[in-house]
């Protein structure tokens, strides 16, 4: 059962038709170079901890939040991000805490999105913790693939290509604002 749910949780956030984790976690981490890993861990976490907290909650019954408010939270949650980057790139001086407690904030968000997807799967399952866990960690696998192929991209570019990271993070997060209203124009 654990493996299974482990699947579950690595392809549902690698998935194509559910790009929009996948949109929200290249964005967040695109502001970053591959020096920077201490910050990445650091966001990743952050994130971790906020989806964690809301995908146990909501799976378990405790936080039930309608699918459709998620659904448009989603988007809004990238948009936002997309927002930041563009700022964070002009405002270099400026402290990325805030980015931390963003990705921790938007982490509760996603979590939702997640619990939905697997309180979908769950059907009659009675014991709760071994599925929630496996799917849990499976997600978090996806989601360092993501960081790996996001922070790769922005090396070779940067790196190897000469492209101004700003630039670079300009392109990502404008592409992840407009997809994001059409994600929610979709609704």
């Amino acid at each position: 059962m654990f493996k299974t749910y482990l699947e579950l949780g690595f392809d549902h956030i690698l998935d194509i038709n559910a790009y929009d984790h996948i949109l929200f976690v290249m964005t967040l981490c695109v502001i970053y170079a591959v020096a920077q890993w201490r910050q990445i861990l650091i966001l990743v976490t952050a994130f971790t901890i906020g989806h964690s907290i809301t995908l146990a909650l909501s799976t378990l019954g405790i936080v039930n939040i309608p699918g459709r408010l998620i659904e448009y939270l989603i988007p809004v949650t990238i948009i936002l991000t997309a927002i930041y980057n563009v700022y964070k790139i002009r405002a270099h001086n400026q402290k990325i805490t805030l980015h931390y407690c963003l990705a921790a904030f938007f982490g509760l968000i996603h979590g939702l999105g997640f619990s939905n997807y697997l309180k979908a799967l769950l059907g009659s399952e009675e014991d709760l913790v071994i599925p929630l866990l496996a799917f849990n960690i499976g997600v978090e696998l996806g989601q360092l693939i993501i960081v790996a192929i996001t922070i790769a991209i922005t090396m070779l570019l940067v790196k190897v290509l000469n492209v101004k990271q700003k630039y670079w993070v300009w392109v990502v997060s404008g592409a992840a604002f407009l997809i994001s209203i059409k994600l929610i124009m979709d609704l």
